[in-house]
């Protein structure tokens, strides 16, 4: 990934240059920057929030889908070089969950402690499940019936021919990437972790996401919302609050 153009990977929509901190955040498979404009416009000006664009998808589906979620967390990591002039907290929501943990483990061994990762709809990394039959080897049908049964996609775009195909390879290529991950075993992050949960998310159970407690040395919180995989659309302005005051514990801590 070398040579990464800072300005295809990460969108600033709400602009906060005089803000503490950053908040980096991390689509789910088939998710792009733009799922994160209105949590930017509603955290700014105390964050300065950095909503991370994968390739294939929006003004970058000209370009591949990445390969793999180290090949992403690598993108992630380099594009973000200009911007850790302040302390940032990732912030991923199911495949984004685990970028942010794989770019987590890597700014952590390049020396930069992230002051917090917050992980989203997702089980801990050491945490797997059998897999029967891969969903980004379905066909297109079968795909789309996959991202109804998690109620993240409008219907109406759904419903679009044309725009499904825009959006049907990137979120194959997504998928491809989730079930091809891989945990190493490695140290803990030192720093803090969240982790946050619908009650009655499919994708996650309340033992899956406490198993994140396992992946860092720092101190470990869970805080679980009514509904499903993507709870945080129907709970964003709650969601919002718990990543704000998580923002602010975290930098308290650090500034003790």
């Amino acid at each position: 990934m070398g040579g990464v153009d800072t300005g295809a990977w990460i969108h600033r929509y709400a602009p906060a240059p005089d803000a503490p901190t950053r908040l980096v955040c991390l689509p789910h498979a088939g998710g792009s920057a733009s799922f994160f404009l209105p949590v930017a416009r509603a955290m700014s000006p105390e964050t300065d929030v950095l909503s991370v664009q994968y390739p294939g998808r929006q003004d970058r589906r000209l370009e591949p889908c990445a390969a793999s979620v180290d090949e992403l967390a690598r993108g992630v990591v380099e594009a973000l070089a200009p911007w850790l002039d302040r302390p940032v907290t990732l912030f991923g929501h199911s495949m984004g969950a685990m970028v942010a943990f794989e770019a987590a483990r890597l700014l952590e061994n390049a020396g930069t402690v992230p002051l917090g990762v917050i992980a989203s709809g997702r089980r801990a990394p050491s945490r797997t499940r059998p897999q029967h039959a891969p969903v980004h080897l379905r066909d297109d049908q079968g795909l789309m019936d996959e991202i109804r049964q998690l109620s993240g996609t409008d219907d109406r775009l759904l419903a679009d021919e044309e725009l499904l195909k825009m959006i049907l390879p990137a979120i194959r290529g997504d998928y491809r990437v989730v079930e091809s991950y891989a945990y190493r075993p490695g140290p803990p992050l030192t720093c803090p972790v969240l982790s946050l949960i619908g009650d009655t998310d499919p994708q996650v159970t309340d033992e899956e996401a406490s198993s994140w407690s396992e992946h860092t040395t720092g101190p470990f919180t869970k805080t679980v919302f009514p509904g499903g995989h993507f709870y945080l659309n129907s709970q964003a302005a709650e969601v919002i609050r718990v990543i704000s005051e998580h923002i602010r514990t975290t930098r308290a801590g650090v500034a003790r």
